[in-house]
């Protein structure tokens, strides 16, 4: 097993405190650090020590897939690592963003590669994702009931949003809410500061009310203090707000609209790097690549996690997705089994300590503290950890028969 020295991505919406707080350095940061990525993407490679010689963990998988991911894992995922650890650190919201399932994700990159190479698709993969909790988190999450949409624009008292009121009260659910989302990202260049004006004033005299309408109208108004004038604060009403507290998980599927309002997690996802974008961000958005992809019918379910069977305690976030699963263990300073025992895994020390040793003789055992990790390659075989704190390890899915399935149907934006 080897030590990773994890990637710090430096986009602006991150914190100068969560990152170097959780890795023990001094604080605040030089510059904004939003994501730690422990992976072998290649555009975030994390590096390691193999050998005597420092490398990264892509090109170690690149090198001998077999032994570093396993047969099976090789074959079905062409011999790439199929899942990406990061830790998401959210002072400022993410961009109003979808991803593509794997079909979209192939048809798109393969477009690209017939023009120059133009376009959003970074990578020929899919991003479903879990987003696990370690602080407070306030997300936008999938599509709001179509009749709160429109209680909830109504009471803004916007007369410029009547006919997208209009449109969330005609047709089905689904093509009610594609409609007024089309509508809103597609507004008139011209009238757009104006919308956005209005609507943000409304929310400001509106939140501080009491109930759900005046959570989502807060969000707003706390979301224009970073994007001013963005159209995505007048579309971010059509999604469903939630908290998730401390612990607790949901796992975003292909093709549902998102954004990450603030707070710390812990990030599972296929190993991807494809967004499209179409609001609160300065990076490029391509509003009518997003309309395809998204699809209203996706829900944004809650992971619950289930107890593994076994000696000490390990939990299961157990989600649809072929490319990854997420296990944590509450360290009580018992040596146990770490689960899995096979396949390639990466092991994430969130607090306290962990000592991880292969049982194959002549290993040598790895220690992690807070915030450090390291890769089990499926050679390892099994392995026994110990320690107190608690300890995240990230694995292949156990899926295969749902990698090319789209999580939900699909249902044309009009």
């Amino acid at each position: 097993m080897d030590l990773l020295l994890p990637i710090i991505k430096p986009y602006a919406w991150g914190s100068r405190e969560a990152l170097a707080r959780l890795q023990g350095r001094t604080t605040p940061a030089a510059g904004p650090e939003a994501e730690l990525w422990m992976g072998a993407h290649p555009s975030g490679p994390a590096g390691l020590t193999r050998d005597g010689r420092a490398t990264t963990l892509l090109d170690v998988v690149t090198d001998d897939p077999h032994a570093e991911l396993g047969t099976e894992c090789a074959e079905r995922f062409g011999g790439r690592l199929p899942f990406l650890l990061k830790v998401l650190a959210a002072e400022q919201p993410l961009s109003i963003q979808v991803h593509p399932d794997q079909e979209q994700a192939r048809a798109g990159f393969a477009a690209q590669a017939s023009d120059g190479g133009r376009g959003p698709y970074v990578d020929d993969w899919p991003k479903p994702e879990l987003l696990h909790a370690l602080t407070r988190f306030e997300v936008l999450a999938g599509f709001r009931d179509r009749e709160e949409a429109a209680r909830l624009l109504r009471g803004l008292e916007v007369e410029a949003l009547r006919p997208v009121i209009g449109l969330l009260h005609a047709g089905t659910d689904e093509r009610a809410l594609s409609a007024a989302l089309r509508a809103l990202l597609e507004w008139p260049p011209e009238a757009r500061a104006d919308l956005v004006h209005s609507v943000v004033s409304s929310c400001r005299r509106a939140a501080g009310s009491t109930g759900p309408a005046a959570a989502a109208y807060g969000a707003v108004v706390r979301m224009s203090r970073h994007h001013p004038g963005d159209l995505g604060l007048v579309a971010s009403l059509l999604l469903d707000r939630r908290v998730l507290e401390p612990g607790e998980a949901l796992f975003m599927p292909a093709g549902g609209l998102h954004a990450y309002v603030h707070g710390v997690g812990l990030e599972l996802l296929a190993n991807s790097d494809n967004v499209l974008r179409a609001g609160l961000t300065a990076k490029e958005v391509n509003v009518p690549e997003l309309l395809r992809i998204t699809n209203p019918a996706v829900r944004v379910p809650a992971v619950t996690p289930t107890r593994v069977q076994g000696p000490g305690s390990t939990w299961l976030y157990d989600c649809p997705a072929a490319e990854f699963a997420l296990y944590r263990t509450d360290l009580d300073g018992s040596r146990i089994p770490l689960v899995p025992a096979t396949g390639p895994r990466i092991a994430f020390c969130l607090d306290g300590s962990a000592s991880l040793r292969a049982t194959a003789a002549g290993s040598t055992p790895v220690r992690l503290g807070p915030g450090t990790s390291c890769f089990l390659p499926d050679s390892d075989g099994e392995a026994l950890v110990e320690g107190n704190g608690t300890l995240f390890v990230a694995t292949v899915g156990h899926r295969p028969d749902r990698r090319d399935t789209p999580a939900q149907p699909s249902v044309p934006l009009i």
